[in-house]
Protein backbone atom coordinates (compact mmCIF):
# COMPACT_ATOMS: atom_id res chain seq x y z
CA UNK A 1 0.00 0.00 0.00
CA UNK A 2 0.99 3.52 -0.96
CA UNK A 3 2.20 5.66 2.26
CA UNK A 4 -0.13 8.90 2.23
CA UNK A 5 0.88 11.70 1.58
CA UNK A 6 0.43 14.38 4.22
CA UNK A 7 -0.19 18.38 3.46
CA UNK A 8 -0.81 21.55 5.57
CA UNK A 9 -3.63 23.02 5.51
CA UNK A 10 -4.39 25.11 8.81
CA UNK A 11 -2.25 27.43 10.56
CA UNK A 12 -2.53 29.05 14.16
CA UNK A 13 0.69 31.20 16.16
CA UNK A 14 0.47 33.14 19.15
CA UNK A 15 4.24 34.33 19.08
CA UNK A 16 6.27 37.42 20.91
CA UNK A 17 6.26 39.14 17.73
CA UNK A 18 2.59 38.58 16.67
CA UNK A 19 -0.48 36.94 17.03
CA UNK A 20 -1.79 34.91 13.72
CA UNK A 21 -0.10 34.14 11.25
CA UNK A 22 0.09 37.24 8.92
CA UNK A 23 1.39 39.59 12.17
CA UNK A 24 4.04 37.09 12.47
CA UNK A 25 5.26 36.38 9.15
CA UNK A 26 5.04 40.48 8.55
CA UNK A 27 7.67 40.92 12.11
CA UNK A 28 9.93 38.07 10.64
CA UNK A 29 10.16 39.63 7.16
CA UNK A 30 10.74 42.92 8.87
CA UNK A 31 13.16 41.59 11.16
CA UNK A 32 11.24 42.64 14.53
CA UNK A 33 12.77 41.45 17.82
CA UNK A 34 10.13 40.27 20.88
CA UNK A 35 12.47 40.87 23.33
CA UNK A 36 12.61 43.41 26.02
CA UNK A 37 12.54 43.85 29.84
CA UNK A 38 10.29 41.05 31.49
CA UNK A 39 6.76 42.65 32.70
CA UNK A 40 4.94 39.48 34.15
CA UNK A 41 7.40 39.72 37.40
CA UNK A 42 9.89 41.56 39.38
CA UNK A 43 13.14 40.62 38.57
CA UNK A 44 15.09 42.04 41.15
CA UNK A 45 17.69 39.49 42.24
CA UNK A 46 17.84 37.95 38.97
CA UNK A 47 20.75 38.36 36.67
CA UNK A 48 18.58 38.09 33.67
CA UNK A 49 15.65 40.78 33.08
CA UNK A 50 14.78 40.15 29.53
CA UNK A 51 12.90 37.50 27.84
CA UNK A 52 10.44 37.62 24.75
CA UNK A 53 6.90 37.69 26.08
CA UNK A 54 3.51 37.64 23.88
CA UNK A 55 1.87 40.98 24.82
CA UNK A 56 -1.55 41.59 23.91
CA UNK A 57 -2.68 38.25 24.34
CA UNK A 58 -6.39 38.15 26.28
CA UNK A 59 -7.42 34.24 26.42
CA UNK A 60 -10.88 35.77 27.01
CA UNK A 61 -10.74 36.46 22.87
CA UNK A 62 -10.38 32.46 22.71
CA UNK A 63 -11.73 31.08 25.40
CA UNK A 64 -14.86 30.91 27.78
CA UNK A 65 -14.40 32.99 30.98
CA UNK A 66 -14.88 29.62 33.18
CA UNK A 67 -12.50 27.36 31.26
CA UNK A 68 -9.38 30.20 31.51
CA UNK A 69 -9.62 29.98 34.94
CA UNK A 70 -8.77 26.38 34.74
CA UNK A 71 -5.74 26.65 32.14
CA UNK A 72 -2.14 27.24 32.49
CA UNK A 73 -1.09 30.19 30.38
CA UNK A 74 0.72 26.84 28.32
CA UNK A 75 -2.85 25.60 27.77
CA UNK A 76 -4.99 29.01 26.87
CA UNK A 77 -1.82 29.34 24.04
CA UNK A 78 -1.91 26.19 23.34
CA UNK A 79 -6.27 26.17 22.64
CA UNK A 80 -6.10 29.41 21.12
CA UNK A 81 -3.40 28.38 18.53
CA UNK A 82 -5.81 25.50 17.87
CA UNK A 83 -8.93 27.32 17.34
CA UNK A 84 -7.33 29.65 14.84
CA UNK A 85 -5.69 26.58 13.11
CA UNK A 86 -8.58 25.02 12.57
CA UNK A 87 -11.06 28.27 11.16
CA UNK A 88 -7.77 28.71 9.16
CA UNK A 89 -8.25 25.02 7.76
CA UNK A 90 -11.97 25.61 7.31
CA UNK A 91 -12.97 22.94 8.73
CA UNK A 92 -16.31 21.61 9.79
CA UNK A 93 -15.46 19.41 13.02
CA UNK A 94 -18.72 18.31 12.66
CA UNK A 95 -18.77 16.55 9.73
CA UNK A 96 -15.41 14.86 10.77
CA UNK A 97 -14.63 11.12 11.40
CA UNK A 98 -14.50 11.70 14.86
CA UNK A 99 -12.46 8.68 15.52
CA UNK A 100 -9.58 9.86 12.83
CA UNK A 101 -9.52 12.98 13.88
CA UNK A 102 -6.39 12.75 16.61
CA UNK A 103 -3.93 15.49 18.24
CA UNK A 104 -0.11 15.62 19.05
CA UNK A 105 1.13 18.57 20.83
CA UNK A 106 4.56 19.22 22.52
CA UNK A 107 5.71 21.24 25.48
CA UNK A 108 8.96 20.91 27.38
CA UNK A 109 7.73 22.15 30.56
CA UNK A 110 3.54 22.55 30.66
CA UNK A 111 2.19 24.61 33.44
CA UNK A 112 5.25 25.66 35.21
CA UNK A 113 3.49 29.24 36.77
CA UNK A 114 0.56 26.82 37.86
CA UNK A 115 3.16 25.03 40.05
CA UNK A 116 4.80 28.35 41.16
CA UNK A 117 1.68 30.01 42.15
CA UNK A 118 -0.28 27.09 43.85
CA UNK A 119 3.04 26.19 45.94
CA UNK A 120 3.07 29.67 46.74
CA UNK A 121 -0.40 29.19 47.88
CA UNK A 122 0.56 26.14 50.31
CA UNK A 123 3.22 27.89 51.86
CA UNK A 124 1.48 31.07 52.66
CA UNK A 125 -2.02 29.77 53.45
CA UNK A 126 -1.69 26.20 53.64
CA UNK A 127 -2.27 22.86 51.95
CA UNK A 128 -6.49 22.87 52.08
CA UNK A 129 -6.07 26.49 49.91
CA UNK A 130 -3.81 24.51 46.76
CA UNK A 131 -6.49 24.11 43.45
CA UNK A 132 -8.38 21.31 42.83
CA UNK A 133 -7.10 22.04 39.67
CA UNK A 134 -3.66 22.30 40.62
CA UNK A 135 -2.89 19.09 39.19
CA UNK A 136 -4.85 19.28 35.86
CA UNK A 137 -4.09 22.91 35.18
CA UNK A 138 0.08 21.48 35.49
CA UNK A 139 0.55 18.37 33.73
CA UNK A 140 2.35 18.54 30.24
CA UNK A 141 -0.38 16.75 28.12
CA UNK A 142 -3.46 18.40 29.21
CA UNK A 143 -3.38 20.94 26.44
CA UNK A 144 -3.75 18.07 24.14
CA UNK A 145 -6.51 16.58 26.34
CA UNK A 146 -8.28 20.28 26.37
CA UNK A 147 -7.73 20.70 22.51
CA UNK A 148 -9.38 16.88 21.82
CA UNK A 149 -12.46 18.27 23.88
CA UNK A 150 -12.51 21.34 22.32
CA UNK A 151 -12.99 19.79 18.50
CA UNK A 152 -14.46 15.99 19.82
CA UNK A 153 -11.37 14.77 18.26
CA UNK A 154 -11.11 11.10 19.61
CA UNK A 155 -8.28 10.06 17.33
CA UNK A 156 -4.66 9.23 18.53
CA UNK A 157 -4.11 11.91 21.17
CA UNK A 158 -0.62 12.41 22.62
CA UNK A 159 1.92 14.99 24.05
CA UNK A 160 6.20 14.82 23.27
CA UNK A 161 8.00 15.86 25.70
CA UNK A 162 11.50 16.39 24.13
CA UNK A 163 12.28 19.48 26.10
CA UNK A 164 13.24 21.77 23.39
CA UNK A 165 12.66 19.71 20.52
CA UNK A 166 8.95 18.59 21.64
CA UNK A 167 7.45 20.75 18.82
CA UNK A 168 9.40 19.09 16.16
CA UNK A 169 8.98 15.91 17.42
CA UNK A 170 5.38 16.61 18.33
CA UNK A 171 4.74 17.14 13.90
CA UNK A 172 7.12 14.81 13.12
CA UNK A 173 4.84 11.86 14.85
CA UNK A 174 1.86 13.54 13.90
CA UNK A 175 2.93 13.51 10.15
CA UNK A 176 3.77 9.29 10.77
CA UNK A 177 0.26 8.70 12.40
CA UNK A 178 -1.40 9.93 9.12
CA UNK A 179 1.28 8.45 6.77
CA UNK A 180 0.78 5.24 8.04
CA UNK A 181 -2.98 6.00 7.78
CA UNK A 182 -4.31 6.03 11.45
CA UNK A 183 -5.65 9.07 10.86
CA UNK A 184 -6.75 11.66 8.66
CA UNK A 185 -6.33 15.22 10.48
CA UNK A 186 -3.95 15.65 12.99
CA UNK A 187 -3.38 18.76 15.22
CA UNK A 188 -0.10 19.38 15.90
CA UNK A 189 2.59 21.99 17.16
CA UNK A 190 3.49 22.77 20.44
CA UNK A 191 3.09 25.54 23.42
CA UNK A 192 5.11 26.71 26.07
CA UNK A 193 5.04 29.39 28.82
CA UNK A 194 7.77 29.27 31.10
CA UNK A 195 8.63 32.71 31.21
CA UNK A 196 8.18 32.52 35.38
CA UNK A 197 10.83 33.31 38.23
CA UNK A 198 11.94 30.12 39.25
CA UNK A 199 12.27 28.99 35.52
CA UNK A 200 14.38 32.47 35.07
CA UNK A 201 16.60 31.79 37.96
CA UNK A 202 17.19 28.01 37.16
CA UNK A 203 18.42 28.81 33.50
CA UNK A 204 20.20 31.94 34.67
CA UNK A 205 22.18 29.19 37.81
CA UNK A 206 23.01 27.42 34.53
CA UNK A 207 24.85 30.25 32.84
CA UNK A 208 22.47 29.71 30.02
CA UNK A 209 20.89 32.84 29.15
CA UNK A 210 21.78 36.39 27.89
CA UNK A 211 22.67 39.13 30.34
CA UNK A 212 22.64 41.85 27.43
CA UNK A 213 19.84 42.93 29.83
CA UNK A 214 20.38 46.62 28.38
CA UNK A 215 20.29 45.89 24.75
CA UNK A 216 17.60 43.75 24.81
CA UNK A 217 16.69 43.88 21.17
CA UNK A 218 20.10 43.13 20.15
CA UNK A 219 20.11 40.04 22.89
CA UNK A 220 19.63 37.66 20.71
CA UNK A 221 22.41 36.63 17.85
CA UNK A 222 22.31 32.88 16.48
CA UNK A 223 25.43 32.15 14.66
CA UNK A 224 27.27 35.82 15.81
CA UNK A 225 30.40 35.79 17.80
CA UNK A 226 29.52 37.89 20.52
CA UNK A 227 26.64 35.30 21.42
CA UNK A 228 26.08 34.90 25.05
CA UNK A 229 22.78 32.55 25.48
CA UNK A 230 19.64 32.52 24.55
CA UNK A 231 16.56 34.44 25.43
CA UNK A 232 13.59 32.50 26.84
CA UNK A 233 10.32 33.37 24.27
CA UNK A 234 6.51 32.01 25.10
CA UNK A 235 3.76 31.09 22.59
CA UNK A 236 2.59 28.41 20.47
CA UNK A 237 2.86 27.48 17.27
CA UNK A 238 0.00 24.60 15.69
CA UNK A 239 -0.61 23.35 12.49
CA UNK A 240 -3.08 20.89 10.83
CA UNK A 241 -1.49 18.18 9.04
CA UNK A 242 -4.36 16.05 6.85
CA UNK A 243 -4.42 13.25 4.72
CA UNK A 244 -3.98 14.58 1.05
CA UNK A 245 -6.34 12.94 -0.39
CA UNK A 246 -8.89 14.33 2.17
CA UNK A 247 -8.05 17.39 1.76
CA UNK A 248 -8.09 17.54 -1.96
CA UNK A 249 -12.02 16.16 -1.33
CA UNK A 250 -13.48 18.62 0.89
CA UNK A 251 -11.76 21.49 -1.21
CA UNK A 252 -9.08 22.75 1.57
CA UNK A 253 -6.17 25.27 0.94
CA UNK A 254 -2.93 23.62 0.80
CA UNK A 255 -0.19 25.53 2.25
CA UNK A 256 2.37 22.60 1.58
CA UNK A 257 3.65 19.58 2.32
CA UNK A 258 5.68 17.75 5.07
CA UNK A 259 7.76 15.15 3.13
CA UNK A 260 10.44 13.80 5.71
CA UNK A 261 11.08 13.70 9.64
CA UNK A 262 14.34 12.37 11.20
CA UNK A 263 15.16 12.04 15.02
CA UNK A 264 17.94 11.14 17.14
CA UNK A 265 19.46 10.85 20.46
CA UNK A 266 22.78 12.36 21.15
CA UNK A 267 23.42 10.00 24.08
CA UNK A 268 25.99 12.28 25.32
CA UNK A 269 25.38 14.78 27.62
CA UNK A 270 22.14 16.19 29.94
CA UNK A 271 22.85 19.48 28.56
CA UNK A 272 25.15 20.34 25.95
CA UNK A 273 25.41 19.26 22.64
CA UNK A 274 27.44 15.65 21.16
CA UNK A 275 30.67 17.17 19.81
CA UNK A 276 31.02 18.17 16.45
CA UNK A 277 26.93 18.07 16.16
CA UNK A 278 26.81 14.16 15.89
CA UNK A 279 22.86 13.72 16.74
CA UNK A 280 22.32 17.10 15.01
CA UNK A 281 23.47 15.43 11.62
CA UNK A 282 22.12 11.81 12.27
CA UNK A 283 18.69 13.77 12.33
CA UNK A 284 19.16 15.87 9.46
CA UNK A 285 20.40 12.62 7.92
CA UNK A 286 17.12 10.82 8.69
CA UNK A 287 14.39 13.52 7.17
CA UNK A 288 16.67 13.78 4.03
CA UNK A 289 16.31 10.18 3.45
CA UNK A 290 12.74 10.12 4.75
CA UNK A 291 12.20 12.90 2.31
CA UNK A 292 13.91 10.71 -0.77
CA UNK A 293 15.73 13.95 -1.63
CA UNK A 294 19.17 15.00 -1.80
CA UNK A 295 21.02 16.99 1.09
CA UNK A 296 21.68 19.70 -2.03
CA UNK A 297 17.58 20.45 -2.95
CA UNK A 298 17.24 21.86 0.60
CA UNK A 299 16.90 25.73 -0.07
CA UNK A 300 16.72 26.94 3.46
CA UNK A 301 17.24 25.77 7.33
CA UNK A 302 15.50 27.51 9.75
CA UNK A 303 18.12 26.41 12.04
CA UNK A 304 17.57 25.36 15.60
CA UNK A 305 19.75 28.41 16.74
CA UNK A 306 19.72 29.11 20.18
CA UNK A 307 22.35 31.77 20.22
CA UNK A 308 24.10 29.99 22.63
CA UNK A 309 28.06 29.20 22.18
CA UNK A 310 28.32 25.47 21.31
CA UNK A 311 24.82 24.76 19.88
CA UNK A 312 25.79 27.39 17.31
CA UNK A 313 29.30 26.35 16.38
CA UNK A 314 28.02 22.44 16.55
CA UNK A 315 24.64 22.86 14.67
CA UNK A 316 26.95 24.84 11.91
CA UNK A 317 29.48 21.58 11.87
CA UNK A 318 26.36 19.86 11.37
CA UNK A 319 25.12 21.25 8.15
CA UNK A 320 28.84 20.88 6.61
CA UNK A 321 28.69 17.28 7.32
CA UNK A 322 25.44 16.83 6.20
CA UNK A 323 25.81 18.92 2.80
CA UNK A 324 29.27 19.40 2.30
CA UNK A 325 30.52 21.97 -0.22
CA UNK A 326 27.10 22.57 -0.92
CA UNK A 327 26.20 24.07 3.29
CA UNK A 328 28.10 26.97 1.87
CA UNK A 329 25.34 27.63 -1.00
CA UNK A 330 21.74 26.84 1.94
CA UNK A 331 20.04 29.52 2.96
CA UNK A 332 19.92 29.22 7.16
CA UNK A 333 18.25 31.15 9.70
CA UNK A 334 17.65 31.64 12.72
CA UNK A 335 14.07 33.09 14.00
CA UNK A 336 14.76 32.86 17.29
CA UNK A 337 17.12 35.98 16.92
CA UNK A 338 13.48 37.69 16.78
CA UNK A 339 11.04 35.40 18.49
CA UNK A 340 13.59 34.01 21.51
CA UNK A 341 13.87 30.42 22.46
CA UNK A 342 10.09 28.87 22.64
CA UNK A 343 11.81 25.75 24.44
CA UNK A 344 9.14 22.56 23.52
CA UNK A 345 7.13 25.51 21.38
CA UNK A 346 9.86 26.34 19.19
CA UNK A 347 9.56 23.81 16.51
CA UNK A 348 5.88 24.38 15.56
CA UNK A 349 6.27 28.32 15.30
CA UNK A 350 9.42 27.90 13.05
CA UNK A 351 7.43 25.25 11.40
CA UNK A 352 5.36 28.00 10.20
CA UNK A 353 7.82 29.94 9.81
CA UNK A 354 9.35 27.34 6.90
CA UNK A 355 5.95 27.57 5.48
CA UNK A 356 5.25 30.89 4.99
CA UNK A 357 8.67 31.28 3.47
CA UNK A 358 7.71 28.04 0.97
CA UNK A 359 4.12 29.83 0.50
CA UNK A 360 5.62 33.63 0.14
CA UNK A 361 9.26 33.33 -1.25
CA UNK A 362 10.49 35.09 1.50
CA UNK A 363 13.20 33.68 3.43
CA UNK A 364 13.85 35.21 6.82
CA UNK A 365 16.35 36.94 8.12
CA UNK A 366 18.98 36.00 11.38
CA UNK A 367 19.36 39.51 12.79
CA UNK A 368 21.29 40.89 15.52
CA UNK A 369 24.43 39.36 13.34
CA UNK A 370 26.98 41.89 13.37
CA UNK A 371 30.58 40.28 14.27
CA UNK A 372 31.31 36.91 12.18
CA UNK A 373 32.54 34.12 13.90
CA UNK A 374 34.98 32.18 12.30
CA UNK A 375 33.01 28.81 13.77
CA UNK A 376 30.26 29.83 12.07
CA UNK A 377 30.88 30.84 8.14
CA UNK A 378 27.88 30.11 6.20
CA UNK A 379 25.02 31.96 4.76
CA UNK A 380 22.59 32.69 7.69
CA UNK A 381 20.41 35.22 5.70
CA UNK A 382 21.80 38.47 8.11
CA UNK A 383 19.57 40.92 9.10
CA UNK A 384 17.19 41.60 6.26
CA UNK A 385 14.65 38.87 4.82
CA UNK A 386 15.64 37.43 1.31
CA UNK A 387 12.93 37.77 -1.82
CA UNK A 388 13.47 33.78 -3.37
CA UNK A 389 11.88 30.72 -4.28
CA UNK A 390 11.80 27.60 -1.79
CA UNK A 391 10.90 24.19 -2.65
CA UNK A 392 12.24 22.33 -0.11
CA UNK A 393 12.76 24.18 3.79
CA UNK A 394 14.18 22.01 6.56
CA UNK A 395 13.60 22.95 10.45
CA UNK A 396 15.99 21.71 13.04
CA UNK A 397 15.36 21.37 16.66
CA UNK A 398 17.23 19.91 19.62
CA UNK A 399 16.85 19.30 23.41
CA UNK A 400 18.60 18.81 26.90
CA UNK A 401 19.14 15.12 27.19
CA UNK A 402 20.39 14.80 24.05
CA UNK A 403 16.65 14.94 21.95
CA UNK A 404 17.46 15.78 17.93
CA UNK A 405 14.37 15.94 15.72
CA UNK A 406 14.37 17.54 12.03
CA UNK A 407 11.06 17.90 9.64
CA UNK A 408 11.41 18.72 5.68
CA UNK A 409 8.72 21.23 4.06
CA UNK A 410 7.88 21.05 0.63
CA UNK A 411 6.04 23.27 -1.95
CA UNK A 412 3.04 21.59 -2.99
CA UNK A 413 2.65 20.69 -6.57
Amino acid sequence: MNKKRVVITGLGIISPIGIGKNAFFTGLKEGQSGVDKITKFDTEGLDVKIAAEVRNFDPLDFIDKKEVKRMDRYTQFAVAASKMAVEDASLNVGALDQDRFGVCIGSGIGGLETLENQYNVMKDKGPGRVSPFFIPMMISNIAAGYISMTFNAKGPNMTIVTACASATNAIGEAYNIIKRNDADIMITGGAEASITPLAIAGFCSMKALSQRNEEPKKASRPFDKERDGFIMGEGAGILILEDLEHAIRRGARIYGEVVGYGTTADAYHITAPAPEGEGAYKAMKKAVEDAGIEPGEIDYINAHGTSTELNDKYETMAIKKLMGDYAYNVMISSTKSMTGHLLGAAGGVEAIACIMAIREGIVPPTINYEVKDENCDLDYVPNFARKVAVNYAMSNSFGFGGHNASIILKKYM
